[in-house]
Parts: structure tokens; sequence; C-alpha cells
């Protein structure tokens, strides 16, 4: 969750945040599930195929193997990356390229990138580039890099998008050309990524417009004389600036094209959660509106720290706004950062509705890590019933451990599965955290004992519950009933043959159901791999 370009700085909580190795939730260990939260799927998955079998064994061979998992994991297809944010996502030396491109400066003091000119306090960021130990500080101030473990990453993980700040906002198209490039090469095959769109523009309108409890009138002062419809248009050139460069970069549709072009990408729109809540208010219907006009977004999500004195007085306050807002734009999807708190970090008292009041408030359709459940109140409750309505957490175990110090057991990852809650694997901010989406397939797998059949379907799930239009191939609940093939496509067999004539329809139809059997077909050859391996 990076702090948006020119947003506020962080009130400090109540609580000072708990050191990396926290203190273990008894109801996230094994054995401790109620019997009717027991996984509802295993018995109604159909037989594992060939493919399936000889994959398996290839895992189970090389669990003791680093060299052999990082390759297995790298090569395994993985779904879609839904909870990314493009600042944080790009590397960190692509971002020291940049700066270095752009003429900008370092201060010396605080590792921060600056406008030119580099005077006294200042050493140009392309200093970087043959100094090594300048080029070292840089890359730690702005990740992750040589963190001491042990320690909170917490405030050091929220600063860094400050330091870089200005080095991002300047060129969208190339840090998506760089994400996208990092996706297909990890074998995914769908992006959602956050940004901001005119975030200056919609700051400017907030303040104009002001705020009003009564939020039907504030958002016609929104609408009145065209405003909101005018900075809905500035976002679609702005994005039709950023894809130009995107293409530019990619070298889309030339002999030298990247991988990334491959790649179909959606836009989260980010909301500053800190700001006034004229400014939330506006970057929501702003948000909203744009999602249903131009189908290059999906979504809107608030960003930066849940903890924030400001995030927590007026939590309950936006999910109204969202409950409201859902209503006038009921076509566009709502994915919300929800529990991304833990005991230490903020008073018990506020860890107990976050992720209630997005569900049955703020009518998400995903949380975004969502780490405090059992903390919740009825918390056995809120899992049912997000589990009844697909509501999918995005679990990025990298920045969660990062971030609050959550990892292992104390990470409600096996309670969502255990009560049927879809669960998608994402990275949050891979550049900041120095890591990718194989490390968090290969963390689930060695952590939580997971076979091959369940990484598969986690890699489906991240596309099932994507905001990707149409149809998908799956039929009914596939969380609960297993991923089986829907009606049209029943008879078919991605990878395998070509599809019929029904099936061929629904994915020439659907974006979600060709991405969805463009990795089935990706599985099938995966496990191939292994199967000649064994032959030989």
């Amino acid at each position: 969750m990076p702090v948006n370009r020119r947003s506020v700085r962080r009130a400090r909580g109540p609580l000072a945040p708990i050191s990396l190795g926290a203190l273990a939730v008894l109801s996230l260990l094994p054995g401790t599930l109620p019997a009717a939260a027991q996984p509802r799927t295993a018995a109604l998955l159909p037989p594992p195929t060939r493919g399936e079998q000889v994959a398996s064994a290839r895992l189970a061979a090389i669990r003791n193997d680093p060299a052999a998992l990082s390759a297995f994991f790298t090569a395994l297809p993985k779904g879609g990356d839904l909870h990314n944010h493009l600042s944080g996502a790009v590397s960190t030396e692509y971002l020291i390229s940049l700066a270095a491109d752009d003429g900008l400066c370092v201060d010396e003091q605080t590792l921060t990138a600056v406008p030119p000119p580099c005077g006294a306090g200042r050493r140009p960021a392309s200093d970087a580039l043959t100094d090594t130990a300048f080029r070292r500080a840089v890359l730690r101030a702005w990740s992750m890099q040589d963190f001491p473990p042990g320690r909170s990453g917490h405030d050091h993980f929220f600063d860094t998008f400050g330091k870089f700040d200005e080095v991002t906002w300047r060129h969208r198209g190339k840090l998506l050309a760089d994400v996208a490039d990092t996706v297909a090469r990890q074998n995914q095959f769908y992006l959602e990524t956050m940004v901001t769109p005119v975030s200056d523009g919609a700051r400017i309108l907030a303040d104009e417009v002001g705020w009003d409890e009564d939020l039907a009138k504030l958002h016609r002062r929104l609408l009145a004389g065209g405003k909101l419809d005018e900075l809905v248009a500035e976002a679609s050139r702005e994005t039709d600036e950023a894809d130009a460069e995107f293409r530019t970069a990619a070298h889309c549709g030339t002999p030298r094209a990247e991988a990334g072009c491959r790649v179909p990408v959606r836009w989260i729109s980010q909301v500053s959660r800190g700001s006034s809540p004229e400014r939330v208010f506006t970057q929501m219907a702003l948000g909203l509106r744009l999602a249903e006009r131009d189908e290059r977004f999906v979504a809107v999500n608030p960003v930066q720290p849940e903890d924030w004195d400001s995030s927590l007085r007026n939590y309950s306050l936006q999910m109204r706004m969202l409950d409201y807002l859902h209503r006038v734009y009921p076509k566009a999807h709502i994915t919300l950062h929800a529990g991304e708190l833990w005991p230490g970090l903020v008073k018990p008292e506020d860890l107990a509705f976050h992720i209630g009041e997005a569900v049955n408030v703020g009518h998400a359709e995903r949380i975004g890590h969502g780490v405090d459940l059992v903390h919740e109140d009825d918390w056995q409750r809120l899992a049912r019933t997000m589990a009844d309505r697909q509501v999918a957490v995005e679990v990025p175990f990298t920045s969660n451990a990062q971030i609050l110090g959550v990892k292992g057991a104390d990470h409600p990852f096996t309670t969502y599965r255990a009560y049927g809650v879809p669960v998608v694997l994402a990275t949050d901010d891979p550049g900041v955290s120095r890591t990718g989406i194989s490390h968090e397939y290969r963390y689930a797998a060695r952590t939580y004992d997971l076979g091959y059949r369940e990484l598969k379907d986690l890699a489906r799930a991240s596309l099932e519950y994507a905001f990707l239009p149409g149809a998908g191939i799956w039929r009914g609940n596939p969380t609960r009933d297993g991923y089986r093939l829907t009606g049209p496509c029943r008879h078919s067999s991605p990878g395998a043959d070509a599809p019929g004539p029904q099936c061929r329809r629904l994915l020439n139809s659907s974006a979600k159901a060709h991405v969805q059997w463009r990795q089935e077909a990706a599985f099938v050859a995966f496990e191939r791999r292994f199967a000649t391996t064994r032959a030989d």
C-alpha cells in the first residue's frame, strides 16, 4: 500500500507496532478449527489427472532442493496478480535508472529523490549508477533491501514511497512496462495494478467543493457544471499517454516486443484514505465513475496505512461513502484494504470491525490482506458470509511479514481456506519487498504443506476472482465445489484439443474465459515437461 504522491504525512498511532515474530494466535493453529469449518472441497475434487500426478510427484521429490524448487515455482503457471501497487511493484534498480535519465537529484541526508539542480547536499541520481556505496544506500532507502531481521519494518516500508515518489509519477507507462514484463516472465497471465488517477485535479476539486455530511448533496456538487466528468476525461487522457509510453518502452507491435505486451492489464483507482473526507469522497466518486466509463479501469481501493490516526478515525465514514456510491455506480467493482492490522499496532477495539464493515457496508468484492480476521467481532460468522458471497482475500505473505510481523501459524491463511473463503496470492509491492509472486507460491507450499493441486487451484482463483469482464470457464462456486468446466466447455480439454463450437464462442466473447483457458493450456504444458523428464 504505497503512500500516494503529495499525500499527508503519517500521524503516530496510539501504540507502537510489534516486532517481527508475532505472538501465536491459538485459533489459527492446526487442529483448532471446528469440524464445520474444515475444508469443503477435498471430497469433491475429481481424481487427479496423469499430468497432475507427475507434477505432484516432482514437487514432493524436490522439496529439499532449493535450485530445483526455484525453477519449479518460476515455471508454474500462477494466474494473475490482483493486489499490486504500480509504484511499489517496479524494481528499485529501474527506479534508479529512471531517476538518472531524468536528471534528478538525491538528498544526501534523507536519500529522497528531488528535482534538479543538484546543489549543496544533493547528489545526481546518476551517481548511483557508478558509485557502489551510494547505490547500496539508495537501494536500502527505497526498498526493504538489507532491512535488519527481527525489527518491525512498518515505518521503513511505507517511508520508501515518499523517497522515490519524484521518480514514479513521471513515467506510469515505463513503470508498467517493467512490471508487466516481470508478470509475464513469472508465468502469470493477467495484472490488476493500482494507480492514483489525476491526483492533483481530484485534490483541487475536493478543496473547491468542500465537505458536506449529506453525501447525495456532496455528490451533486461534484457533478455540477460537469466538473467530475472533466476529471474522468482527464484521467482517460492520462491513461492514453501511459498506454503509449508503455507500448514504446515495451516495443509492443515490433519484432522486439517484450513478454509484457501479451499481458492483459486493468487499472484500479487508489483512494488516499488518510486524506480529508472531501478528498476521499472525491477520489472514490472519480474512480467509480471512471470504472463505468473507461473499460481499462475496473475498481477503487483505499490505500495508505490502515493504522494511521486519520485512517482509523474515518474508517466507518469511508465505508458509508462507499455504501452510498455503490448505489450510484453499481457496475463498478470495489476491493478494499481491510484488516491490515495486528495487536500492538492499534488498540483492541480497532481490530474488531474493519473487515466486517468492508464486507457488509463497503460492498467489498475482495479484501486486501485481511490479516486480523480472528480479532473481528463474531469472526466465524464473518468468514462464513465471505465464503457464501465469494468475497476473495488477496494474500501477499511477504509484505504481511515485513509490515506486521505476521507469518506462519499466525497468519489466517489456513482459516480462510478452512471456512471456504476464496484466497488469491498476490505481491502487493514486490519492488519494495524485493520479492516476487514465485516466492509467494513457494512460501505457501513450504509453510502450509500445500500440494501441487492446491497450488494449481490458488492460481485458478486469482483469475476466477479477477475483475475481467465476461463469464468464466468454471461452473458454480469453484472454491466450494471444485474447479469444474462450465457447460459450454465441459467436453473440451484445454491444451489437448481445439475447443468445441460452444466453448469457442465463450472464449471469443469473454476476456475472463480467454485468459483462464490460456492458463489451463499452460498447466498442461507444465505437467508434460515432468512426464517427459520422468520417461527420459
